[in-house]
């Protein structure tokens, strides 16, 4: 994929060009995401949608087929799977770190290896995820180790 950026001229209107062989979901996801302007989850708790920034969240859990999302103060439902989540979820911000977990990585406070070759990560709330060693050269990668 190529992404040119051009500056506009004064009085110009901002303007996106999406040149494709052919829309796919994830391409028109995109576009959706771009028209609204909206990056927000829609999450749910107590029987409410709840519409939260994905830069909040610190990380996603799934448990017996349930993913949650936990942010610092609340924990949310969401109805999407963790493949969908890494795949609609921005690969810079978000790393799959185990099996049931994906972790926000601008939400992890320190690293440090355990036995087995895996790493620890405490997040900013003090919970503790374990990486295990399948992600860990990916870890590695966007952190720049």
């Amino acid at each position: 994929m190529k992404i040119t950026i051009l500056e506009k001229e004064a009085g110009q209107e901002d303007e996106i060009i999406v040149k494709c062989d052919y829309l796919d979901d994830n391409m028109t996801k995109l576009i959706n995401q771009l028209k609204s302007g909206k990056g927000k989850m829609s999450l749910y708790k107590d029987s409410k949608i709840v519409f939260v920034e994905p830069g909040d969240i610190l990380y996603f859990e799934s448990v017996d087929d349930t993913v949650f999302a936990y942010t610092k103060d609340s924990v949310f439902e969401t109805k999407s799977k963790l493949y969908q989540l890494e795949e609609e979820l921005p690969g810079s911000s978000f790393f799959r770190a185990n099996k049931g977990v994906i972790v926000n990585l601008d939400k992890i406070d320190s690293l440090a290896p355990v036995f087995g070759g895996r790493f620890e990560a405490v997040l900013e709330n003090g919970y503790k995820v374990m990486i295990s060693r399948n992600y860990l050269t990916t870890l590695k990668e966007l952190l720049g180790l």
